[in-house]
């Protein structure tokens, strides 16, 4: 199945923008992504505030579907070069599944944010995800550029707090004490080399559960020789001793209000949570919930194409964060003529 597969051709493609200071590590992140196996088409915009894209440069290697964006910030001074970018990439026969945008080390995403509310652009982009990298080691090292990092976190839906590896656990602890007093509710990622599942920070369109679940963490079990099984057989991979997946699934119609409500209401440890969902407002059309960090999203995109309504939905969260029965109380509530739901449950540890 492809990622865009049932949609229609021309829809929003969905862009994740990555921020975060200079030397934070945004190159590294997007390389990652890039060189992922997941079989997207993903189109890279790389800003540099000085003339010469350094950074772009160090990406080609994984992808020929590099644009720089050069001497200026796209958060101001270029940002009529970043709509003029992204409308060239969308206009392409050859359309990409996905953009991934690294902003500036100086860019500040107040300025980029409403560079996507452009009316050119509102209604053919998706913003998919905020990632902020900070570079742990050197949190405190610049004290009066602390406020300008604070400022470019409280914009973020997920926080990756990076090279933890060498910041040492005094550091880390007073970073923590300062993200929990001043972002209660940010959804932190602690990482070295931005090494995290790419579910977390891609969502590629909305194929719903099977192209958003091969990008979580697991995959199929090696024993398992059923095509048609859908059940989420996970097996010892990288990021097993650190995250874990949650998966639910009802045949009966769920409540709108009510799941924006319990998604509302998950643990900070819930990173990641994208389903298809059919509303008991509206079961002859397909809805999509999409929530990623703090910021929740149910949308409607057409009917079920002949296939029967049902809600299928995948969380990703921290190890020791999936609370089975109590998640599946939760959403439980969203039923309501509470029939039995059919549930699949992943382990709690991947490992």
């Amino acid at each position: 199945m492809t990622p865009n597969a049932g949609l229609p051709e021309r829809g929003p493609v969905p862009l994740t923008i990555l921020t975060g200071f200079l030397g934070a590590g945004k190159t590294t992140l997007l390389t990652r992504i890039l060189r992922e196996p997941h079989g997207l088409k993903v189109a890279a915009l790389v800003n540099d505030f000085g003339p010469v894209n350094i950074d772009a440069e160090l990406v080609e290697s994984a992808t020929d579907d590099v644009i720089s964006l050069t001497n200026g910030c796209i958060c101001c001074s270029i940002r009529d070069d970043l709509v003029g970018a992204v409308m060239r990439v969308l206009d392409r026969p050859d359309r990409p599944d996905y953009i991934v945008l690294e902003a500036s080390g100086v860019a500040q995403p107040a300025g980029i944010l409403a560079t996507f509310g452009d009316d050119a652009l509102r209604d053919r982009i998706r913003l998919d995800t905020l990632a902020c990298v900070v570079d742990a080691a050197e949190f405190f090292s610049t004290p009066d550029l602390t406020e300008f990092r604070l400022f470019q976190i409280a914009f973020a839906d997920l926080l990756l707090l990076n090279k933890v590896d060498l910041a040492g656990a005094e550091q880390l602890a007073r970073i923590r004490h300062v993200l929990a007093t001043r972002f209660s509710r940010c959804r932190v990622i602690e990482t070295v080399s931005c090494a995290v599942p790419l579910g977390v920070l891609v969502s590629a369109g909305h194929g719903g559960l099977p192209a958003f679940a091969s990008l979580a963490p697991g995959r199929h079990h090696a024993d398992c020789h059923d095509p048609a099984c859908e059940h989420a057989h996970l097996e010892r991979i990288d990021h097993g001793t650190q995250f874990a997946t949650w998966r639910f699934e009802s045949r009966a119609p769920l409540s709108g209000e009510r799941l924006r409500a319990v998604v509302s209401r998950l643990p900070t440890g819930i990173y990641r949570a994208k389903g298809v969902v059919c509303l008991a407002e509206a079961p002859g059309e397909r809805a999509i919930l999409h929530v990623v960090g703090k910021r929740v999203d149910i949308m409607h995109e057409g009917g079920w194409d002949g296939r029967a309504p049902m809600t299928r939905i995948v969380a990703i969260g921290a190890r020791g964060c999936m609370d089975d029965a109590g998640f599946e109380r939760l959403f439980d509530d969203c039923l309501p003529l509470k029939p039995t739901p059919v549930t699949h449950r992943s382990p709690a540890c991947l490992v």
